[in-house]
């Protein structure tokens, strides 16, 4: 059996934090391909080793003495090697990056260190190979990612390892330059060294048990999902709700590898089990409530609307010429309703009303902003009666109008729309009446 296993920096802050985790890789002979990302906070008012690195390099780039800098930033390493009490050294690697940022040798080659030295220090702890994501993770000279030729290097790479630490993050082009993916890439690099060694299952440890059903922000020690489905995650990964990148899915699903979600800090706990689709009934009706705010709602009324044909695409035609991206279409028989981000279409707003009005002459349009819109996703609602009329009933209850709701025909989810100062408790109140009562 094959484990791939991806270690967050809140994982790897420390020696203490890195001894948890050999404890954990030690405990099963299964996980032996590891994907470290850089030490995160040891304490709350600490700063992350990747924004030291930022900061490091700016100060290069401005042509100012960053050596007291970059020897903070190598203390940070070299108080995790004495606390493994490891004969190791990052001397020559330190030297290496003193040159290259001194060369303007790139914002994302700064980045990426932090990742390339904490998988060294990894690799000699665990007495693992150390395989530089730079010569397998592959990207275009335009910067684009590179997914098949990354799965044949990082196959070939791996295929006579037993046993290999590859730094998440980053990798690079042809030409050796490197290239990061955005933040919390070390997801899609363990997604893809899983896919590469085609492992059983893909482990992605961080500090928290899984994800949890709702915010723990807003709702008060929430329970945690045992098992979702990838269609469940992408709906509240997209209304905002945040454990593991969104685009670490997509390789391990076209393989058809799960994901386990687990807690470097509670190793017991089975966390949440991430898979294509399932027979297991989950506990609740639903399996999570996501939801963001900051959206506006551009209403449009016209006599006779629905029979002029075009009319809905011309409307979306003036949102899409001004490069405004819709979220949401509910519709009326005489009115539609276009729910955007509100950031994007501020700065357009004008510009755009103007543009419906000469292209669909409408009777009246009308502008609602500070908005939010809440998604309830489970694949239990399939088969439940009474969702949506449970749904309503407990914002009812909790004295909160909803200015619009959303149903697809997969009745996977439905998403519903409130005012900014009521989205909190809404999801308090939907939290209740589908987790905490058990209608």
């Amino acid at each position: 059996m094959k484990k791939v296993v991806k270690f967050g920096g809140s994982s790897l802050a420390n020696a203490d934090q890195f001894k948890k985790v050999g404890n954990i890789i030690r405990s099963d002979e299964a996980r032996r391909y590891v994907v470290p990302s850089a030490p995160g906070k040891r304490f709350g008012s600490d700063t992350k080793v990747t924004d030291m690195l930022y900061h490091c390099y700016e100060t290069a780039v401005s042509g100012e003495d960053f050596s007291d800098q970059l020897d903070a930033i190598k203390e940070r390493y070299q108080e995790i090697i004495d606390g493994l009490e490891l004969n190791f050294s990052l001397d020559e690697d330190f030297e290496t990056i003193r040159r290259n940022f001194s060369s303007h040798a790139g914002t994302d080659y700064a980045a990426s260190r932090g990742e390339f030295l904490n998988g060294k220090i990894m690799a000699a702890y665990l007495e693992f190979d150390f395989v530089d994501a730079a010569e397998v993770i592959r990207f275009r000279e335009d910067g684009s990612f590179d997914d098949e030729t990354t799965d044949v290097l990082l196959s070939k790479a791996l295929e006579e390892k037993e046993s290999a630490v590859i730094p998440g993050f980053y990798g690079a082009k042809e030409s050796g330059e490197v290239v990061t993916f955005s933040r919390g890439g070390s997801d899609i690099t363990g997604s893809l060294v899983a896919l590469a060694v085609r492992a059983d299952i893909y482990e992605n440890w961080t500090d928290v048990s899984g994800f949890l059903i709702a915010d723990p922000r807003i709702v008060k020690n929430p329970k945690s999902i045992e098992t979702i489905t990838y269609k469940e995650l992408r709906e509240l990964s997209y209304m905002g709700a945040s454990v593991l990148h969104e685009d670490a899915i997509f390789p391990v699903r076209k393989a058809g590898i799960p994901i386990n979600i687990r807690n470097t800090n509670a190793p017991s706990d089975k966390g949440t089990l991430i898979v294509e689709s399932t027979c297991r009934q989950p506990r609740y009706t639903i399996t999570g409530i996501a939801g963001t705010d900051g959206f506006a709602a551009v209403t449009v009324e016209k006599a006779m609307m629905n029979s002029e044909v075009g009319f809905c695409r011309k409307v979306l035609q003036v949102f899409e010429d001004n490069g405004v991206s819709i979220e949401h279409m509910p519709s009326g028989i005489d009115t539609m309703s276009i729910f955007v981000h509100k950031d994007s279409f501020e700065e357009k707003e004008q510009k755009i009303l103007a543009d419906i009005h000469k292209t669909v002459q409408p009777d009246h349009i009308e502008l609602e902003s500070d908005l939010a819109l809440i998604a309830i996703v489970g694949r239990g609602m399939k088969s439940t009666r009474g969702t949506a009329g449970r749904i309503f009933s407990a914002l009812a209850h909790a004295h909160i109008n909803v200015k619009m709701i959303d149903q697809g025909s997969s009745e996977l989810n439905i998403i519903v729309g409130v005012r900014h100062e009521d989205f909190k408790g809404a999801i308090r109140a939907l939290y209740e009446i589908f987790v905490l009562t058990q209608l």
